[in-house]
């Protein structure tokens, strides 16, 4: 059975590791993405409102599948931050379930709007934003990582 729980800092490391992991090889990001992953984590620990900013971690009776965070980005608007599902736990509705969960806490903490960075290459995640009402707001290409990528800036209106 799959579970959501809070984020604590006893998760940073193995997140860290399994954001470089997975990011490594999948999409073949260079050994700069993790310590990216780890300075998140950081700033979060160090001083997230929990009212406002929340992290959770999905997991099974195997470990973890997956996490996704909200923090404050400014201006009434919420950020979706490392939003990752396991390969074991793809196709079985987590991403959905995680997206519905963080969107649905930024809504309820008074946030109007939410937004988020990736990449045009993250096929699935973009189905999965475009599904779920976000729309793309700005796409460009970019050298990031160590590889040629389209980032692309979503955002979900709450108002």
């Amino acid at each position: 059975m799959t579970r959501l729980r809070l984020y604590t800092p006893e998760d940073h490391a193995r997140l860290t590791q399994a954001h470089g992991a997975l990011y490594a090889r999948d999409e073949g990001f260079d050994d700069s993405f993790a310590p990216l992953v780890s300075s998140i984590l950081d700033a979060f620990e160090a001083g997230h409102d929990p009212a406002r900013e929340r992290g959770w971690i999905a997991e099974d009776d195997a470990g973890p599948l997956g996490s996704i965070f909200c923090v404050d980005a400014g201006g009434g608007a919420a950020k979706l931050r490392l939003f990752l599902t396991v390969p074991r736990a793809r196709g079985r509705g987590l991403g959905a379930r995680l997206l519905q969960t963080c969107t649905g806490f930024a809504r309820g903490a008074g946030y109007s709007e939410m937004v988020l960075w990736t990449h045009a290459e993250h096929k699935a995640a973009c189905r999965l934003y475009q599904r779920s009402g976000w729309r793309c707001t700005a796409s460009r290409p970019v050298r990031a990582f160590g590889v040629d990528l389209t980032e692309q800036t979503w955002q979900l209106s709450f108002q």
